[in-house]
């Protein structure tokens, strides 16, 4: 099996060429309902699951970003479909369904509906329980962080409830609702050239609590190369695929010329939210948060 690398292929038949158990953590987004044209690729959610299922490691993690599209003012479905499909069907367990909360433009043209500013992140588990999950790097600041504040009907020794003063902890791991700011088209110029594109830090942040430091990730919608370049930067292995050529020179230039990291500024350097794209001028401490992360 050849890691670190990009590989142009049609991915169900690509994952048939690895052997089975090999893959720690998958972290992608399929090109749903035809909204994207791209390059009149066929897409089988089913067969990937399957083959996607057998590559992965007892405990190992897909973490999955899709949305379902609009027709005749009615969801698809799409999203839920998949879930359910790969859940009873195919033998995945779903950890979590979190949300991603896209802070994009208004969405002044939702004459008639809601504007939409989320995506569905189901975390597919197979087996009983992740191998690998540290969320220590990947938490937020707590708004109170430092306070003593009296909390309300808590439980005292002698069975009453009553209140008492607690000091809250700095941080806190996140919520199902996760915000990554509105960075996918402006983190880079590379990147931007791709028409659907998620955060760098989803991947970054996904990849440090689910994959070992020894381990290895794979996107089998590889695209612009995010999840693979999270990867690097993070030490970890990987495997990108995709069936377009040109995404793939993308993918291997932002591997070559970016890095993402986690900045330091005299706050928690797991803030989740700050995370900066350098080009060709590194920063001084790029090579030593790159190696905490």
């Amino acid at each position: 099996m050849n890691l670190n690398t990009i590989v142009t292929s049609d991915n169900i038949e690509y994952l048939k060429t690895l052997p089975d158990n090999c893959i720690n953590l998958v972290v992608t987004s399929p090109p749903y309902d035809g909204l994207r044209d791209y390059n009149g690729y066929s897409l089988d959610l089913h067969g990937l699951g399957e083959q996607l299922f057998r590559v992965l490691k007892d405990g190992g993690i897909c973490v999955m970003v899709i949305q379902d599209s609009t027709k005749d003012f009615a969801k698809t479905l799409t999203s839920f479909r998949t879930i359910i499909d790969w859940c009873d069907n195919i033998g995945f367990r779903l950890f979590e369904c979190n949300i991603y909360n896209r802070q994009g433009t208004e969405g002044a043209w939702w004459k008639k509906r809601f504007r939409v500013d989320h995506e569905y992140m189901p975390i597919f588990l197979k087996g009983k329980r992740p191998n690998y999950f540290d969320k220590e790097p990947i938490k937020i600041p707590s708004k109170h962080g430092g306070k003593v504040m009296t909390g309300a009907n808590i439980r005292t020794k002698n069975g009453r409830t009553g209140s008492r003063k607690v000091k809250i902890n700095p941080t806190k791991c996140p919520g199902t609702i996760m915000s990554f700011g509105n960075t996918c088209g402006g983190e880079s110029k590379l990147k931007s050239k791709h028409p659907a594109v998620f955060p760098n830090m989803l991947a970054y942040d996904m990849i440090e609590c689910f994959c070992p430091p020894d381990g290895v990730v794979l996107d089998p919608f590889n695209g612009s190369g995010t999840t693979t370049l999270a990867a690097k930067c993070l030490s970890r292995n990987y495997i990108g695929i995709d069936v377009s050529d040109e995404y793939n020179a993308i993918a291997e230039e932002r591997i070559l010329t970016e890095t993402i990291y986690r900045k330091k500024e005299n706050i928690p350097v797991t803030i989740n939210s700050l995370a900066f794209l350098l080009f060709d001028n590194q920063d001084p401490q790029h090579s030593e948060t790159q190696e905490q992360g």
